[in-house]
């Protein structure tokens, strides 16, 4: 079999590219960025793709329309004054090159210096600016930050692709704002101009189109703040004048900015930070829509990169539907990641990007580009069997890739893998034991992204978390995304599920925080739970201060925080129990991750861990149905499956547990139905050998070679 595979070129690797279609099976081609496309292959028999930018790669119409490069807000550090009179150097600890502060506009109106200590803000009157520097008129040992505009005058990503490949003595590319008028009209001309310019290019791969996520970078050039699903840099004058008619009320940098936090995804979003929200993804969807109707009328394809300049373009929210894009590629780091490519509603195909990146940071002497690529399959075939991708390919630089020959013929085995694994599962949903629905303040709107940096990179504090949803990426489980927003708005949109996950630190947007003191949320849930469902909480599960209680479905959970106000509480039920859930694992191999401390029993719970003097996992009996509680847990096998474990007696469904299902958690089992097949898959790289049942409860044992994944007719 062939096709369904995408690879980069260059010019100076024309062969190599031919050869490589041939190996891999490769049916389409693209440039990157920093490359050229090669002359020579624009009559060879494949797919086109030719990447665009909407906002760079035009310094001449950046320098020359200076008021219309992109913004974004930034807020500097707090300083404390040691007398009335403070200076406040607003540019210390930001990258020059990058950002320049916008004194074009008019700077007491955009801009806000705020009293820290006392959360005011500071008359305008009471502060002024020159030379990089404000002088705050206040009061002595308060603290000040100042808010100010700053016009992006390196885009993020090409300066990330310059420094990480070390290109030397490059233009610095500047970004343009697309919603502008005069930038707006040219751009429109610009589409134009480029598809008329390569008329052999079948897919414009949009990078991806007008508002960067908010990354800023320190003196050295080193990543200071990231935020995947930030708003801050998809600001300006023009765009906020237009948000204060449509909203009817002032716009404030503070709506943006929020403390310094800068509204990131652990925030419960303010009234304010939705409304921006909602006002940008509806103006970014009218422009996108220009640029696609454009495509469309030259007969070519619309694409859409989910990555870099992607914010307004969310692909799980309702405009999402409208903007006609043919097609979504992003880079599959892991299930979740992959998840959040192929579950997208509304377009003809969803493409991955594998990792290794082909870039010099992994192939170089000495690097492992094999290893990386070996753990990203595996570790994304879990998802794609779930719900496959329609297409995979790499990106990045070809000619790195070609002094490594074991990962020339790793990917070889990959694509036809992939191949095989599409012809058997598409077209139909795979066996799902039962339904879970993920619960936090973002709903589907963050559908597999509620606990991601980008990339599958997560911070200490939270891959404990990140790792619930990675494990629901690869079960067999049909799994949804709602907020408290969506049950305040429809009693019933818990009918037809089985279990709810709540997953996050206390009063986080993951977890809830306040939406726990809401009287219409706690009783429908508690309902919900004891009429039969099932609820898993992992972390501080509910948790906000409220009348006595932290843990507010404790009587749930059967946990309970300490924070020093129960001390005076004796606690006595700390013993161990054997259980369904933990069938599967030794107590040896139980990894909580951080985990939690200070948690502790009430009386009637099942307590199934305890490590460092505090309950690790735990579970009890509400009404008909059932509440387990896990400190956090990270991905891995086991992990999985105990998850899912814990999901089938969650809703008392243990008796379900030996339908297509391995007896070795390192071996998934997968079953299509309505195409008449299954697979059994070992995720290890060593053979594994198990016990495998399937939809009538009958089972045999099978012996299984590294990563192999064995189909089978029904």
């Amino acid at each position: 079999m062939r096709g369904q595979v995408t690879i980069p070129t260059d010019i100076n690797v024309v062969e190599e590219t031919l050869d490589l279609m041939e190996k891999w099976g490769a049916d389409a081609i693209r440039d990157c960025d920093g490359t050229e496309f090669p002359q020579k292959l624009k009559e060879v028999d494949a797919k086109i793709y030719a990447t665009y930018y909407t906002t760079r790669k035009d310094n001449g119409w950046a320098n020359a329309h200076p008021q219309e490069i992109q913004q974004c807000y930034i807020m500097t550090p707090q300083y404390t004054a040691m007398d009335s009179h403070l200076e406040i150097p607003i540019m210390k600890g930001i990258y020059p090159d990058m950002l320049k502060p916008n004194v074009r506009d008019d700077i007491k109106r955009w801009w806000e210096v705020i009293d820290r200590t006392t959360g005011e803000v500071v008359p305008v009157s009471d502060w002024n600016y020159k030379e990089g520097v404000v002088t705050v008129y206040g009061k002595a040992y308060h603290a000040y930050t100042v808010s100010f505009l700053a016009y992006i005058m390196w885009d993020p990503v090409h300066m990330y692709n310059a420094v990480v490949n070390s290109w030397d003595n490059v233009e610095k590319q500047m970004t343009f704002d697309v919603r502008q008028p005069l930038t707006h009209e040219f751009t429109l001309k610009r589409l134009r101009k480029f598809i008329e310019e390569h008329p052999y290019v079948n897919v414009i791969r949009f990078t991806t189109f007008f508002h960067q996520f908010t990354l800023v970078c320190d003196e050295e050039a080193r990543e200071k703040y990231v935020d995947w699903f930030g708003y801050s840099a998809s600001v300006s004058p023009y765009i906020l004048e237009q948000f204060e008619k449509e909203a009817g009320y002032p716009f404030r940098p503070e709506y943006i900015i929020d403390q310094g936090y800068y509204n990131n995804q652990y925030r419960i979003p303010t009234k304010e930070y939705k409304d921006f929200q909602k006002f940008q993804v509806r103006e970014v969807a009218k422009i996108v829509r220009e640029l696609v109707d454009i495509c469309h009328e030259y007969g070519k394809e619309a694409m859409m990169f989910l990555g870099d300049h992607w914010i307004g373009t969310e692909p799980y929210l309702e405009e999402f539907q409208t903007l006609g894009i043919d097609a979504v590629v992003g880079s599959v780091g892991n299930g979740s990641t992959l998840r959040l490519i192929s579950d997208i509603k509304g377009v003809k195909y969803t493409e991955g990007r594998l990792l290794p990146y082909l870039f010099p940071d992994t192939f170089y002497e000495g690097g492992k580009p094999l290893e990386e690529a070996k753990k990203n399959w595996v570790t994304a075939r879990r998802a794609i069997l779930r719900s496959p991708i329609d297409r995979i390919g790499y990106g990045g630089y070809l000619k790195l890739a070609l002094d490594f020959p074991d990962f020339i013929q790793y990917v070889e085995s990959v694509c036809e893998e992939f191949r095989l694994l599409y012809q058997n599962a598409k077209g139909t949903t795979p066996y799902c034991v039962k339904k879970v629905a993920v619960l936090n303040c973002f709903g589907k709107m963050r559908s597999w992204g509620c606990h991601m940096q980008h990339h599958a990179i997560y911070h200490k504090q939270n891959y404990s978390y990140a790792g619930v949803l990675e494990a629901l990426s690869g079960a067999p489980l049909d799994v949804c995304f709602i907020s408290f927003e969506d049950i305040l708005k429809d009693s019933h949109i818990l009918d037809g599920v089985d279990v709810i996950i709540n997953v996050g630190d206390m009063d986080t947007a993951q977890s809830g925080g306040s939406y726990w003191t809401n009287e219409t949320i706690l009783t429908l849930i508690r309902r919900f739970v004891a009429e039969g469902g099932g609820f898993i909480g992992v972390g501080e599960p509910s948790a906000t201060m409220h009348q006595g209680r932290l843990i507010q479905l404790g009587d749930i959970l059967g946990v309970e925080i300490e924070n020093g106000f129960t001390l005076g509480y004796d606690k006595y039920n700390w013993q161990e129990k054997e259980h369904f859930i933990l069938e599967d694992a030794e107590t040896s191999q139980l990894d909580f991750g951080e985990g939690k401390r200070n948690i502790y029993a009430l009386e009637g719970t099942e307590v199934l861990a305890v490590a460092d003097g505090s309950v690790q996992m735990a579970a009890r009996d509400f009404g008909k149905g059932r509440g387990v509680y896990i400190s956090g847990l990270p991905y891995n096998f086991l992990n999985s499956r105990i998850l899912y474990r814990a999901v089938l007696y969650s809703c008392h469904g243990e008796e379900e547990v030996k339908r297509w299902y391995s007896t070795n958690y390192n071996v998934d089992v997968h079953a299509y139905v309505v195409n008449h097949k299954y697979c059994v898959v070992n995720n290890t790289y060593e053979p594994q050998t198990s016990t495998v049942y399937i939809g009538d409860g009958t089972s045999f044992q099978v012996s299984l070679a590294p990563n192999e994944i064995r189909w089978m007719n029904l």
